[in-house]
């Protein structure tokens, strides 16, 4: 099993410790980012989506303008384009360029801010609508004779695109969303479905839980990893960078300067499940299994990925393989400085990860 890397590239050079300064799309930053990801050996990187920022899809046009060979996922939130559109754009894009495109499909969590946007289904009602639309959207893609669909949310007669994914596998479906609902649609619509940076019991559990609702598909998913890396030369180096970040991001919001996504409503009781599994391990303690770090997590309210690895770049990388022994075979790495943090990853953490997994691959077969 191969191993793929995920960057992430903001709309601005901010993060829990760095204030935004400039402009909502800085585009000098975007295209540096872009050039630092595709140098640094990464697959993909993720854009983004929330119902205040930018569109995803035209800064993932941007930075596929100013690459060659790196691919993109693109966040997407199901709901606010129809799916028959949804799937064309997604599919030119694709043809536009030379098939780098990937789709992280986001219900969405957090009521207050589906409301900004005009939605008021309940979490469930998300999910329910997201199946319908991805049922329509494959049908998009594939269908070579019009097709009606009739469900709860939508109703499509006659539809068919005159353009599909330029490659015979498509467009690749990601998939977010820890709850019963949202792991039933993942398992019949994810092609990769992510994770946070959980413990390895809790990974380990979301697989099994995701693989059963697959089963009944007759699909076999791959699996995504989301964290937040902080490397240095000696361990005790990597921790005292990890309690320094920690009093950053202590200091801006303090200051009021966090960033806007940070959940500020109520960081005690969200309301995915994402983050509640990650506040529940945070509580279990700061420093978990091998190396896992979650005090940024439990300061944020967990608002996306904020649990990190910490150590040198072959510990973390050794702690990576263990993730990939549980069956993750995607790793989603951001860190807190964006621009040398995803430099240091492609220098000293992606080609170690790599020789591992190729090691391991290399004596599994072997010992067949």
């Amino acid at each position: 099993m191969s191993v793929e890397f995920i960057g992430f590239i903001g709309n601005h050079n901010a993060s829990e410790i760095i204030p935004r300064r400039g402009p909502v799309i800085d585009r000098d930053f975007v295209r540096a980012s872009a050039a630092i990801h595709e140098a640094g050996g990464f697959d993909r990187v993720l854009l983004a989506f929330h119902s205040s920022t930018p569109d995803s899809l035209f800064v993932g046009q941007y930075v596929a303008s100013v690459t060659s060979r790196l691919k993109l996922m693109l966040a997407h939130r199901p709901g606010f384009t129809a799916p028959t559109l949804a799937a064309r754009q997604l599919a030119t894009l694709d043809h536009l360029t030379d098939g780098r495109v990937a789709v992280h499909i986001i219900t969405g969590g957090n009521d207050r801010e589906l409301e900004q946007d005009g939605d008021w289904l309940t979490k469930d009602e998300r999910y329910a609508r997201t199946r319908e639309y991805l049922d329509i959207v494959r049908q998009e893609w594939t269908s070579e004779t019009p097709f009606d669909y009739r469900g709860d949310y939508y109703r499509v007669k006659g539809a068919l695109a005159d353009i599909r994914p330029k490659g015979p596998e498509g467009v690749p479906v990601y998939f977010g969303g820890s709850s019963p609902a949202a792991i039933d649609v993942a398992g019949q619509h994810a092609d990769v479905y992510a994770l946070w940076g959980e413990t390895y019991e809790q990974v380990a559990q979301t697989i099994a839980a995701v693989r059963a609702s697959a089963a009944r598909h007759g699909r076999n998913p791959r699996f995504s990893l989301s964290l937040r890396p902080i490397l240095a030369e000696t361990e005790d180096a990597a921790w005292a960078k990890a309690a320094r970040i920690l009093e950053q991001a202590k200091a801006l919001r303090a200051a009021g300067d966090e960033p806007r996504l940070v959940n500020t409503l109520n960081p005690d009781q969200p309301q995915n499940e994402g983050s509640r599994r990650l506040l529940a391990a945070a509580a279990r303690g700061a420093r978990l299994d091998k190396r896992l770090w979650t005090e940024i997590a439990a300061l944020t309210g967990a608002n996306g990925n904020s649990t990190s690895l910490v150590g040198t770049p072959d510990q973390v990388a050794d702690a990576m393989l263990d993730y990939y022994r549980l069956g993750i075979s995607t790793f989603l790495i951001r860190g807190f400085d964006p621009l040398p943090d995803a430099l240091q990853y492609g220098r000293d953490l992606i080609p170690r990860v790599r020789a591992r997994v190729a090691a391991e691959f290399t004596s599994s077969h072997a010992a067949e």
